[in-house]
């Protein structure tokens, strides 16, 4: 029996039939009651009852003391519990079917797909809904809601819009946590990785064609992972930083491709490393308590520091105003505080003192790809 629709389903559940309807029938054209058909059949009350009501089933002894009793083949009473059992497995399998089929449709899955996070050997739901279990290392859905549907500080302080979805989200920082796995991270120093971000300031005015590993290869020094993560769709994730293990992770989307955002992002996520607690979960892009803005805002001035000081943009904001060139300004500022361009473009952009269109035509705003890292 196939089912098309769940409106096929609902159909199928309301007509199907068991046994014990039959019996019951029986029973009222032969004018036997059930106390009197327990009697003959040697079976207490209840067993006929509960046969009648459908919660036991027929089997081959109780067939033969059918047919001896009310004259009717025992195959008779084995081939109606037969079908009726059959029919009611496919109902069961095609329940689970639409079931697994409404759930799998919270989850991107083709771009899951073809970011090689999960296999499927066949389009079937059945065998996405393994896949997607075997990506989260879950044993069912109800194991998925126990492990990260409960992560409240992470996959539902989502705007109130409905533009984010929690399941994208919570698949994209599983990604992370996967990659993470593959790379080995010295013990964590907050001192080393102090040390760390000077070199890794050199490297963002830089920016070498391999900077991304380098960058890697400097966390990993100093006991911090990081990781790229090309973002999902409804997710509008730049970055997250979490302990796992002991071990800081942080993970980038490079969700604009531009220098500036992908390196302030970076810096951004350093400082929640360094300033805020192990337990907790940063996701840059969703909502937070005012406890959690403001530690956002401590992260924003520490990658301020790094990338373009508060001092220097007011001096900047000031002097530009003055300038016909205010790109090779910009530029002469960033080789004098040792930062690169597009952070002192992108700042100033931002709070609408420049374009960002002058970013894009001046070759500012470098595109970072990561198809060939």
């Amino acid at each position: 029996m196939g089912f098309r629709t769940k409106e096929d389903l609902e159909a199928a559940k309301m007509l199907i039939s068991h046994p014990g309807e039959t019996l019951a029938d029986t029973l009222n054209a032969k004018e036997i009651s059930q106390t009197e058909l327990a009697k003959r059949m040697g079976r207490p009350l209840k067993t006929i009852n509960e046969i009648i009501q459908g919660k036991t089933a027929i089997l081959p002894e109780t067939a033969l003391q059918l047919e001896r009793v009310l004259g009717i083949s025992a195959g008779f009473w084995m081939e109606r519990e037969k079908n009726y059992q059959l029919e009611l497995a496919e109902i069961e399998e095609a329940e689970r079917f639409f079931e697994k089929k409404a759930w799998l449709k919270n989850f991107p899955i083709s771009k899951m797909k073809e970011f090689g996070w999960i296999e499927c050997t066949t389009e079937t739901p059945t065998e996405k809904f393994k896949s997607v279990l075997n990506f989260f290392s879950v044993s069912n859905k109800e194991a998925f809601y126990v492990q990260y549907g409960n992560q409240e500080q992470v996959a539902y302080r989502m705007s109130n819009t409905g533009k984010k979805n929690p399941y994208a989200v919570m698949a994209w920082l599983r990604s992370g946590e996967l990659q993470g796995r593959e790379l080995k991270a010295q013990e964590f120093s907050a001192a080393k990785f102090k040390e760390a971000l000077k070199k890794i300031r050199l490297l963002m005015v830089q920016q070498p064609e391999d900077f991304f590993k380098e960058l890697q290869a400097i966390c990993l020094s100093a006991g911090v992972k990081v990781v790229h993560t090309p973002c999902l769709p409804k997710t509008k994730l730049q970055g997250s930083t979490r302990w796992i293990n002991q071990t800081p992770l942080i993970q980038l989307s490079n969700q604009y491709q531009r220098n500036d955002i992908f390196w302030f992002t970076f810096f951004h996520e350093a400082g929640h490393i360094l300033k805020h607690g192990k337990k907790e979960v940063f996701v840059e892009g969703l909502e937070y308590t005012a406890e959690g803005a403001e530690k956002e805002l401590e992260a924003d001035r520490f990658a301020m520091k790094y990338t373009f000081p508060e001092k220097e943009k007011n001096r900047v904001r000031e002097q530009i105003k003055d300038t016909r060139h205010p790109i090779h300004f910009i530029k002469k500022v960033a080789k004098e505080i040792d930062t690169h361009p597009a952070l002192i473009l992108g700042s100033l952009a931002k709070e609408k003192t420049l374009h960002h269109s002058l970013g894009w035509t001046n070759n500012i705003y470098k595109k970072i790809h990561f198809n060939d890292l």
